[in-house]
C-alpha cells in the first residue's frame, strides 16, 4: 500500500511524541512492505510565531491532499493570553472544520500495570473497555459568540443532521462491540439535548441489536468513575465530550497512554493522543509516546484499512507495558525514545500479509 501521510508536531512535546509514532509507522511499513510518504506542516503556536495563523494555508492544503493526518499537541504559556486574537487552539478548531472531522473517537482501555497509577479503586477498574464518542465540529465551540462590558454568551446550536450522523458512527462501533450504546445530554434543561435524545431514540429503531440508554452529562460524570466497567460506547455533544474524556483518562492510570481519531464520512482522518502540549516538560525526553503511537495504529485501521498492523502496534504497546520500565508519568525513568525502541522491539515479532503492501 502506498499512502501519503501529513505530520503535524505542533508545540510542547508534540515533535517528540509525533516523532516516536513516525518512527513505528516507518518499521510497521518496512516490514509489511507498504509505502508512506511523510509531509510536515506548522499548527498551533510555532505556526503562530512563524505565519501569523495557527493553520497556515500551507498547512491545511498539505492535510485535505493527504490520506490521514497524525498531530502532537498544540498550545503553552507563550500563546495564553485569553485576549489574544490569534492562539493556537483555533488552528486545531478550524482544521477539524477544514476536513469535516465530526465524530471524534477516544477509546479507553486499563492495561492491569497501569491501573494502579490510576485513584479509581482497583475492583472498579476491572474489565473496562470504552469507546467515547464525541461530535467535534458543532455545539459551542463553534456556535456565535458575543462580548461587552458587562456580559458574554456563546450559542450552543445543533443540527438534526449534526446528531444523526454522529450517532450512527456510535450506533455502528457499538454493533461491532458488545451491543451497548450509552447516549449523554442535559434533555432535562437545555433545548440541544432534547433534540438530540429524540434524534437518538428516532436512529436506535434501525439498529434492534444495539441497547440504547440515556443518561444526564452529570449523573454520567459520577457513574464514569463509580461503574465504569458498565459501559461500552458513550456518544455525546462537543462539549460534554470534551470533559468527559479528560475524566475517563483518569481510569487509564495516565492521559500519556491515550489516542484518538476525528474522523468524517470518508476514509481521511486526524488521528492525536489526547494530552496536551506540556511545555514544562518539552525537550526533556519525559514525555509518554505511547498515545501518539496508539493514534498512528487508529489511522492503520481508520483511514488506511489496515488492521493486522493497527493490531500489531496495539499488541507491542501492551507488551511494553507488561514488561518494560515506564516512562516519569507511570512511576519510571524511562525516556521517550527507550519506550519508543522497546515499542519497535516488540513489533520485530509481527507478521503482516504481504499482499496487503499491494492493495
Amino acid at each position: 500500500m502506498k499512502a501519503s501521510i501529513a505530520l503535524l508536531p505542533g508545540d510542547g512535546i508534540g515533535p517528540e511524541v509525533t516523532d516516536a509514532a513516525a518512527t513505528v509507522l516507518c518499521a510497521v511499513a518496512a516490514a509489511a512492505g507498504h509505502q508512506f510518504h511523510f509531509s510536515e506542516g506548522a499548527i498551533g503556536g510555532c505556526a503562530i510565531d512563524a505565519f501569523g495563523s495557527a493553520l497556515p494555508d500551507s498547512t491545511r492544503d498539505a492535510c485535505l491532499a493527504a490520506d490521514a493526518v497524525l498531530l502532537g499537541a498544540v498550545g503553552g504559556p507563550k500563546w495564553s493570553d485569553p485576549k489574544a486574537s490569534v492562539r493556537p487552539e483555533q488552528g486545531l478548531l478550524q482544521l477539524r472544520s477544514a476536513m469535516g472531522v465530526y465524530a471524534n473517537l477516544r477509546p479507553v482501555r486499563v492495561h492491569p500495570r497501569a491501573a494502579e497509577f490510576s485513584p479509581v479503586k482497583a475492583d472498579r477498574l476491572a474489565g473496562v473497555d470504552l469507546m467515547f464518542v464525541r461530535e467535534l465540529t458543532g455545539g459551542s465551540y463553534f456556535g456565535k459568540r458575543q462580548r461587552d462590558a458587562d456580559s458574554a454568551s456563546d450559542q450552543c446550536r445543533y443540527t438534526v443532521i449534526e446528531i444523526e450522523r454522529v450517532l450512527r458512527r456510535g450506533f455502528e462501533l457499538a454493533r461491532s462491540r458488545r451491543g451497548h450504546l450509552t447516549s449523554i445530554d442535559k434533555a432535562n434543561v437545555l433545548e440541544t439535548s432534547r433534540l438530540w435524545r429524540e434524534t437518538a431514540i428516532r436512529i436506535a429503531n434501525e439498529y434492534p441489536d444495539v441497547c440504547l440508554e440515556h443518561q444526564l452529562v452529570d449523573s454520567m460524570a459520577m457513574l464514569l468513575i463509580s461503574r465504569p466497567s458498565a459501559y461500552d460506547v458513550l456518544v455525546t455533544e462537543n462539549l460534554f465530550g470534551d470533559i468527559l474524556t479528560d475524566e475517563a483518562a483518569v481510569l487509564a492510570g495516565s492521559l500519556g497512554l491515550l489516542p484518538s481519531a476525528s474522523l468524517g464520512d470518508g476514509k481521511r482522518g486526524l488521528y492525536e493522543p489526547i494530552h496536551g502540549s506540556a511545555p514544562d516538560i518539552a525537550g526533556k525526553q519525559w514525555a509518554n509516546p505511547l498515545g501518539s503511537i496508539l493514534s498512528a495504529a487508529l489511522m492503520l485501521r481508520h483511514s488506511l484499512g489496515l488492521e493486522a498492523e493497527a493490531a500489531a502496534i496495539e499488541s507491542a504497546v501492551s507488551t511494553v507495558l507488561d514488561r518494560c520500565e515506564l516512562t516519569r508519568d507511570l512511576g519510571g525513568d524511562a525516556s521517550t525514545s527507550q519506550i519508543t525502541d522497546e515499542v519497535l522491539e516488540a513489533l520485530r515479532d509481527a507478521h503482516f500479509d504481504s499482499r496487503q503492501a499491494a492493495a
